[in-house]
């Protein structure tokens, strides 16, 4: 896939636990079949009252542990959990770059990844705007100053599907046919992060939005991502 050999390494940046999944689980668990390492480093969880549900980071650690063993995915993390700068990540932008330069055993210093996946620009939620910034920088290409990945794709979430007025053309496409079981039972560890059905975050629209982006492969389910580097 993109490329990428067995052994090579991919660092998937979710805004917060749960996004890699929403966005990229068929593609992450494709990948970790095909021997490619894939670590996630989550930007932020806090304990918040909220519509719905009151968040929890104990609960939404152990279900991003779940669903990242379904998925298959190496190194995982939260960066920032029930920390001040995860209430607010545009504030504290220097810090998050710097974070994902080299501030973390998940950095692109310290891993040294081939490809990266980061939230695509044009999201709804606040968070994944400054998280999309904030990977966009550190993804820079130096001069060989440090290591960059060849390879950053931007996913999306499901309500930026339905709700974003600027989403950019998602040109790059999975066929996550094989792997849509994985997703579909990591998702469902998010148990208190799901939502009925209707809502673009249950799992029948999720399907939906996999089901019409595979209608340009041929295909049962796919994922698409926007291109913001390739090479080879």
């Amino acid at each position: 896939m993109f490329g990428l050999e067995p052994g090579d390494r991919v660092l998937a940046v979710p805004p917060h636990p749960d996004d890699e999944t929403l966005g990229a689980g068929g593609t992450i668990a494709r990948l970790t079949e095909a021997g490619i390492e894939v670590h996630v480093l989550a930007l932020a969880c806090v304990t918040l009252p909220r519509w719905g549900a009151a968040t929890n980071t104990a609960r939404r650690r152990a279900e991003f542990e779940m669903a990242c063993d379904v998925l298959g995915v190496a190194g995982r993390d939260i960066a920032w959990s029930d920390d001040h700068r995860a209430r607010n990540l545009g504030a504290h932008l220097s810090e998050l770059v710097r974070l994902l330069e080299a501030g973390h055993a998940l950095s692109l210093a310290e891993l040294r990844p081939e490809a990266m996946l980061i939230p695509a620009a044009g999201a709804v939620h606040q968070d994944h705007q400054a998280a999309h910034q904030g990977c966009y920088a550190a993804a820079r290409p130096t001069g060989g100053l440090r290591h960059v990945p060849r390879l950053v794709l931007g996913f999306r979430g499901p309500e930026d599907h339905a709700w974003s007025p600027h989403s950019p053309h998602a040109s790059v496409l999975v066929d996550i046919t094989a792997s849509s079981a994985l997703k579909d039972k990591a998702l469902n560890c998010y148990a208190g992060e799901m939502r009925d059905p209707g809502h673009p975050r249950s799992l029948d629209r999720i399907r939906a939005i996999d089901t019409a982006t595979a209608a340009a492969l041929g295909c049962e389910r796919a994922e698409a991502f926007v291109p913001y580097r390739m090479a080879w």
